[in-house]
């Protein structure tokens, strides 16, 4: 995958709402602005990839607690070079989970989502681009995390306001449930 591919998938895609419209306008513009979005030397911002995944059933999401950002989260990460972002998703989830049985529900993208990252340490402030795909995991096997994360859930979509009432995760649940 190019950064022109990544445009021409981007320039396919539906937004969700009115908020994913606008942050899709934004994700344009950035990505077709700068042929250096998928590397972290972009102090403006890169593109990542994250992985939304749910059991077979898609009753319930599995969660990390992101350990710099102090967040319940989805599994995801930078690109660092790689156009691929759903190559990066599925690299992300592997490391962030440890799950054997992570397979894919499809290399279309399920949501996308522009956010700012605080300033840490020498990185200044920043936007990250996120790209969202789905995957599907069994329910019954134990994640393994890492150092990234604090801890880890399996969360009934129902129950995932409550862990992060953020617009983009709320709006992924909401997504969810129409794909049944």
């Amino acid at each position: 995958m190019t950064r022109e591919t990544l445009l021409a998938l981007l320039n396919e895609y539906s937004p969700y709402n009115t908020l994913e419209s606008k942050m899709h306008n934004e994700m344009l513009l950035f990505v077709g602005q700068h042929e250096d979005c998928f590397l972290r030397s972009n102090l403006k911002g890169q593109v990542t990839g994250s992985a939304w995944i749910l059991d077979y059933d898609h009753r319930h999401v599995l969660l990390v607690h992101h350990a710099k950002l102090d967040k319940w989260l989805q599994p995801g990460g930078h690109t660092d070079g790689n156009a691929n972002v759903f190559e990066v998703a599925l690299k992300e989830a592997k490391e962030e989970t440890g799950l054997q049985s992570l397979v894919s529900f499809g290399e279309e993208i399920f949501d996308i989502d522009v956010h700012t990252i605080p300033t840490h340490k020498n990185v200044p402030e920043h936007k990250h681009f996120d790209i969202r795909y789905i995957f599907e995991a069994d329910i019954r096997e134990t994640p393994q995390i890492n150092e990234e994360s604090k801890d880890w859930k399996w969360v009934a979509l129902e129950e995932v306001k409550n862990l992060n009432s953020d617009a983009s995760v709320l709006r992924m649940v909401e997504k969810t449930y129409e794909i049944g």
